[in-house]
């Protein structure tokens, strides 16, 4: 089993990101959750969610504790007082962050010694889709860094899940995002 914790900001669409990645789980024959938790529900406020991936029954319905990846929506949460990110994270888990900054420099100033993806996606939301809405985008660099699941899946979803316009700009996002994704060094 692969758990992901996601951290955001309310309307960033970390909770959206965690169901369409567990949407193209279950079309590819997996076994998937995904839910939020929410604290303050306002535009801006902290928010987690979480998924889990399997290829067998998932009977777990906790909070996730110790992902094995941690995604971060806005940077600016790896400093904020409160918000964790670091918390649990498994040893050689992977962290997947939102920024325009290097790996490396993430790394150093986390102290961090696991794998790490870095896509600038707020700027690929901006230029795609024309809004700071960075779920589809992040979602690139999450399929990227973790594999569990394919592109070809994940735009399936896209598709049912919006118009035909808002899906192929989503869609787009993700496939920018999933080429501009830099990886760092486990």
């Amino acid at each position: 089993m692969i758990e992901i914790r996601w951290h955001g900001r309310g309307g960033q669409g970390a909770v959206t990101a965690a169901e369409i990645l567990a949407s193209a789980a279950v079309m590819e024959g997996k076994w998937a959750q995904a839910f939020p938790s929410f604290g303050a529900e306002r535009r801006g406020a902290p928010v987690q969610a979480f998924t889990r991936i399997d290829d067998k029954p998932i009977l777990n319905r906790s909070f996730i504790y110790e992902p094995d990846a941690v995604v971060v929506l806005d940077e600016g949460l790896l400093d904020a007082e409160g918000a964790n990110v670091m918390v649990g994270l498994k040893p050689h888990g992977k962290l997947i962050v939102n920024s325009s900054r290097e790996p490396s420099q993430i790394a150093k100033k986390l102290g961090f010694k696991g794998g790490l993806a870095v896509v600038d996606a707020t700027s690929v939301a901006l230029e795609v889709l024309g809004a700071p809405i960075v779920n589809t985008a992040i979602l690139g660099a999450v399929v990227k860094a973790l594999g569990i699941v394919s592109a070809k899946s994940v735009a399936q979803v896209l598709k049912k899940k919006f118009p035909p316009v808002l899906a192929e700009k989503n869609i787009k996002a993700f496939d920018v995002a999933y080429e501009r994704t830099t990886m760092g060094r486990s």
